[in-house]
């Protein structure tokens, strides 16, 4: 909410990005930004990476958005990466809009 708040909407996702990690540093978050991850099909790891924003505190994906509106595509995606990652919450978060909008989802874990 502090980066909405000194930066407000219009500007792009790396921008967002930037001011998030130094937040994120601030206040002592651990994180990992665009980690990449792998899917499995089958048992076999597959070659295509899926990269993430953050991942904070081992266990939370942090997908961030610069768009008009969020839609299906982009909960999907911040899903998808928490299953591939088998953490337990994903948080989706559009910087895009005048008010902060964020998801958090709960696609369970393989753990």
């Amino acid at each position: 909410m502090a980066v909405h708040r000194a930066l407000g909407c219009g500007f792009t996702e790396k921008v967002y990005q930037d001011a998030l990690e130094l937040e994120f540093k601030a206040q002592g978050i651990p994180y990992q930004r665009e980690f990449p991850l792998h899917a499995s099909y089958r048992g076999f790891q597959l070659k295509a990476e899926f990269i993430p924003d953050f991942i904070c505190f081992e266990r939370v994906i942090v997908e961030l958005k610069a768009v008009r509106e969020l839609d299906d595509t982009h909960r999907s995606q911040a899903i998808n990466y928490a299953k591939v990652a088998d953490v337990d919450l994903a948080l989706l978060i559009n910087f895009g809009e005048i008010s902060l909008k964020y998801e958090r989802y709960f696609p369970g874990s393989k753990k």
